[in-house]
């Protein structure tokens, strides 16, 4: 019976253990400058301006530059007992999270205006949306998404790489159909599907802000934006000093 037993959990195990991860390295298309002062958490691209989330307490801003030509448009700080972490535009609003705060704080968008917070269920790490629901990470292995009018989640994900549990995604990013998510402490961006959590692709971004550019405070790779004008894929760090175009390029497929 006991044989039996593990037989049957093995076959219900195959079908995680059996998904390919598809393995990606980059090339550097340009890279424009940004302030070092940005302690990164979330980036969107949108209607020709960056918006941009900064952490630590008492250096938490919202922030929108023109974009590429990174003129500082608005600027809106933060209480300082609030410590930020991703955002998103959605419609005419603009969704910040915040870390321990346990709070989404929503902005009119035009004049970055704060109009209410929805609570959130437990810490916030990065965002993005999918042109209709918000998508939320609480640094677990879980996504959750959220209807943008009541700050409710709707539904969430397990996220799994090769069948395994992965925690700590950060600053997210929708990419064609997929959630694209920085691992935190790593050089690397996930590629998960939305449906099922799944774990499709693996960038590996080594070496991409060069070890020369690194200064003390410089911290680690954080910050994923498409630009819906073009489909260019834009990425930083933070207290990096650039952003960077980046296209992906396929290795060998990595077979489990």
């Amino acid at each position: 019976m006991k044989i039996l037993q593990r037989l049957t959990l093995l076959l219900l195990l195959l079908p995680n253990l059996a998904v390919a991860v598809q393995q990606y390295t980059y090339r550097v298309g340009e890279r424009l400058p940004q302030s070092r002062e940005n302690f990164v958490q979330g980036l969107q691209i949108i209607d020709d301006s960056l918006y941009v989330s900064t952490g630590n307490y008492g250096q938490s801003h919202l922030l929108r530059y023109s974009f590429p030509q990174g003129e500082l448009l608005q600027s809106r700080k933060l209480h300082a007992r609030i410590f930020a972490e991703g955002v998103t535009v959605l419609g005419n609003s603009i969704y910040q999270l915040t870390w321990k705060n346990r709070k989404l704080l929503v902005y009119a968008r035009e004049q970055m205006q704060p109009h209410h917070s929805f609570p959130l269920p437990g810490e916030g790490w990065g965002m993005t949306t999918d042109g209709e629901l918000l998508i939320y990470g609480d640094g677990s292995d879980k996504l959750h998404f959220l209807s943008p009018e009541t700050g409710k989640v709707q539904r969430s994900i397990a996220i799994t790489e090769r069948g395994q549990a992965l925690r700590q995604l950060n600053e997210l990013e929708w990419v064609d159909g997929r959630i694209w998510a920085n691992v935190w402490r790593t050089n690397r961006i996930v590629i998960i599907d939305p449906v099922n959590g799944e774990v499709l692709g693996n960038i590996d971004l080594s070496g991409l802000l060069p070890d020369h550019e690194r200064r003390r405070g410089t911290d680690v790779l954080n910050g994923i934006a498409r630009n819906p004008t073009d489909g260019s894929i834009w990425v930083t760090g933070k207290r990096w000093p650039w952003l960077y175009r980046i296209e992906i390029l396929p290795k060998e497929t990595d077979l489990p």
